[in-house]
């Protein structure tokens, strides 16, 4: 039987549609890789295109490997010629060719971002930046908003146009100094640098060009500017290009995405085929219905309607509860008990939230209740102080340019050199014009050093053999077992004698594992190219489907994933959507927060429970939020009906009520109550419980009068300090105040709480 028989008809459409511009609107698991992994196929089987004509990118590695998994499977000899890779990656590998033509070498340095951060540091101190006032972090995200737009430095310095703007334009102007002197790139330089390739050598762009004639790009609706004019570049001779992706998971406009790419492409790309994939295949029709009418209510995207043949199935659950700490032990028993009564695994369940803060409280109970979980978004593995300690010695060995690496590591362990004669080496070499590394391997003509001199000899001894070992054919294992050696860096561990340096050295010996891995498994192993495939590792590469556990993560990394189970969290106005976007002046703000409703909606297969509470902490305040604005657009009778709390179960002690479906997923929840509902409560839709006043927020806040301040006023808060009061809001017995503190920023909060005082 044909590969091609077990694909519906609009996926065979988008397979066998190969010539020219096509756009393929895939719905939430319409099976949008089986499509292009088919195409592929088709294009070599078919067709006769030679393996190294075909391009195909994606947005993170994971989702490259499993591409390049299910294309061997179908293509056989020859697949690994075809080009399977990131946008980044992609990028990584023309400019580790080509980057001399610009004035680079090629063995550069990718930053990750606390590399960034200490560049800026150093750029905000030289230029006499307030930091407080304007931190690194925010002249960071706003240089990035720049390079995903294409703006450079100049262009950013020739439109600033006050005080704030043309302070980040000089750290633009100067930051960029800094990674082109320490032979860097950040993750955006890696598509700006290629673009600029592009676009100053036509004839290394035309060798792409000739080579890629038949290119496919996953996620489409995630690119932004640059991404969209390296494919627009790549594409411009043959015209085959082939989008996928979905404007309705449109959720990365905070990283630069441009949902306008995938909205106007048949504008840009004049004789578009667009094909729709409408069939979902994961989800149940009552989790598609519901996320259907959620969407629904977006302006800004194309028309289609998910649809599934695998039956209605549950209904979803909604919960309600007093608090978030309640959400947080509801989540984890429910858990417990539903694998306990073997009806799922630990790893069939996933919780999403909408911000990092909401897992402290859902961990806690995991722990108390002993429940295996990860934490993706957590401390990644790259980014501990072990870990990044011995990538910085191997930075070094690759790329002696990188100043921020090798300050990192001169001292580390210690070894006797200190910051005054890290001061002096650095004006040696802001003298000559050189490296900070070869100022150090000039340290014999640097005055003043004394005996730290013999120190620096070392060190750069240490680097000077590693690079040795790897030039002449030892391994890669071998070079960082010498580090490890002559620096005596676990020694120093050992010595602590906690389990904190027990966990660092594991953390070390695993590096090692990660070294020989990559060296068995490539052809043609390179340090830079380790550095390079270690650098773009994402979190959610990290997620394991073999392993155990519960998995915890926020919606926008839950992204591309599936579960059988989905618990999703605070559900609220203010939370989720976020205060940020309700009080945004562009519509589109709270759109996006929609179409992040629906990504969280999809990711359920077989069962979904969504919950909020009445109050949680935050940031050490009571906050009391409305129910989430996008649960009224659920259809009523896509949700469970609240059931009486059982008289028989023992109560947990706290205070709290719940809403449980009869699906069984999200059952018994009132062994939270100690309370349950009153009578007349029972019975109710789901839709008539949040519209009752039985989620009313105000009923035990009372307000004495007036407030004393009105909006302009400035006000004084205990904890926050002076702020202005951007606006007030009657919430029946008290008023809703926002404020934007000095220092604090933004936070909305309730007046009888605030207790503000206008100054």
């Amino acid at each position: 039987m044909s590969i091609y028989n077990t694909l519906n008809e609009q996926q065979k459409e988008g397979v066998f549609t190969t010539e020219g511009p096509v756009l393929i609107l895939a719905g939430a698991g319409s099976g949008k890789t089986r499509v292009i992994t088919h195409r592929i196929a088709y294009l070599i089987e078919e067709k006769g295109i030679n393996p190294w004509n075909i391009m195909a990118i994606t947005f993170t590695n994971k989702a490259a490997g499993e591409m390049k998994e299910r294309i061997d499977n179908l293509v056989g000899f020859g697949s690994e010629h075809i080009w399977v890779s990131t946008f980044h990656s992609s990028c990584v590998k023309i400019l580790r060719r080509y980057i001399d033509r610009i004035g680079y070498d090629s063995n550069f340095t990718i930053y990750d971002v606390d590399d960034m951060k200490n560049v800026m540091k150093d750029v905000c101190k030289q230029l006499n930046i307030d930091t407080k006032n304007l931190k690194e972090k925010t002249i960071l995200s706003y240089i990035s908003s720049a390079k995903n737009e294409y703006i450079s430095p100049e262009r950013f310095m020739r439109e600033a146009n006050d005080f704030h703007s043309k302070q980040i334009a000089d750290a633009y102007v100067e930051y960029q100094k800094q990674l082109k002197k320490n032979n860097a790139l950040d993750f955006d330089d890696l598509l700006v640098k290629t673009v600029e390739l592009f676009n100053n050598c036509p004839e290394v762009l035309e060798s792409y060009q000739n080579r890629l004639q038949y290119i496919m790009v996953d996620e489409y609706q995630d690119t932004n500017t640059v991404q969209f004019m390296i494919i627009s570049q790549l594409a411009a001779k043959h015209r085959n290009l082939c989008v996928v992706g979905d404007d309705d998971q449109s959720i990365y406009k905070f990283r630069g995405a441009n949902i306008k790419n995938i909205l106007n492409f048949e504008k840009v790309f004049e004789d578009t085929k667009v094909i729709k994939l409408e069939q979902n295949y994961r989800s149940t029709s009552n989790i598609l219905n519901a996320a259907n009418a959620v969407i629904r209510n977006n302006y800004g995207r194309k028309d289609k309607t998910l649809w599934t043949d695998k039956g209605e199935g549950d209904k979803i659950g909604l919960n309600l509860f007093e608090s978030g700490y309640e959400e947080a032990d509801f989540i984890a028993r429910d858990i417990a008990k539903n694998v306990q009564a073997g009806e799922c695994s630990y790893n069939s369940n996933a919780c999403l939230y909408r911000t990092n803060a909401q897992s402290r409280v859902i961990e806690e109970r995991l722990v108390a209740l002993n429940i295996p979980y990860k934490l993706v978004g957590g401390v990644n593995f790259y980014q501990r102080k072990e870990i990044k300690d011995m990538l910085c010695y191997l930075k070094t060995v690759d790329n002696g340019r990188d100043d921020l690496a090798v300050k990192r590591i001169i001292n580390v362990p210690k070894r006797g050199i200190g910051l005054t004669s890290i001061d002096k080496i650095q004006q040696y070499a802001d003298f000559g014009g050189i490296s900070f590394f070869d100022a150090c391997m000039e340290a014999d003509n640097i005055p003043g050093l004394g005996r730290t001199l013999n120190k620096i000899n070392e060190f750069v001894n240490t680097i000077r053999v590693t690079r040795s070992i790897i030039r002449d054919g030892g391994s890669l294992k071998e070079a960082i077992e010498y580090i490890i050696a002559e620096t005596g860096y676990i020694k120093e561990l050992e010595k602590e004698d906690t389990d904190e340096a027990r966990d660092r050295i594991s953390n070390v010996e695993e590096l090692v594992s990660k070294l020989v891995d990559y060296e068995t498994g490539t052809d043609e192993p390179t340090l830079s190219e380790f550095l390079e495939e270690v650098a773009l590792v994402a979190d959610i590469d990290s997620v394991d489907g073999n392993s155990d556990y519960v998995v915890l993560m926020t919606i926008h990394s839950a992204k591309g994933l599936e579960f059988p189970n989905v618990y999703l969290c605070g559900m609220e106005d203010g939370l989720f959507p976020s205060y940020m976007s309700i009080n945004s002046e562009d519509p589109t703000d709270v759109e996006e927060e929609r179409r992040l409703c629906y990504v969280a909606i999809t990711r359920a297969m077989n069962k979904l429970a969504i919950s909020l509470a009445k109050m949680r902490i935050v940031r050490g305040e009571s906050q009391y939020n409305k129910p989430s604005r996008f649960l009224n657009e659920i259809p009523t009778e896509l949700l469970g009906k609240e059931q009486k709390a059982s008289n028989n179960t023992k109560s947990s002690g706290i205070s709290g009520f719940g809403v449980k479906n009869s699906s069984g997923f999200g059952r018994d929840v009132s062994r939270l109550s100690s309370s349950p509902l009153n009578t007349t409560k029972r019975g109710m839709s789901a839709r008539e419980l949040l519209t009752s006043n039985v989620f009313d927020k105000t009923k035990e806040i009372k307000t004495s009068g007036a407030l004393e301040y009105e909006v302009g006023d400035s006000v004084k808060h205990m904890k926050f300090g002076i702020g202005k009061v951007l606006s007030i809001e009657n919430a029946g017995r008290d008023y809703e105040v926002l404020v934007n503190f000095e220092t604090a920023g933004q936070k909305r909060m309730f007046a009888s709480f605030a207790k503000l005082k206008k100054v």
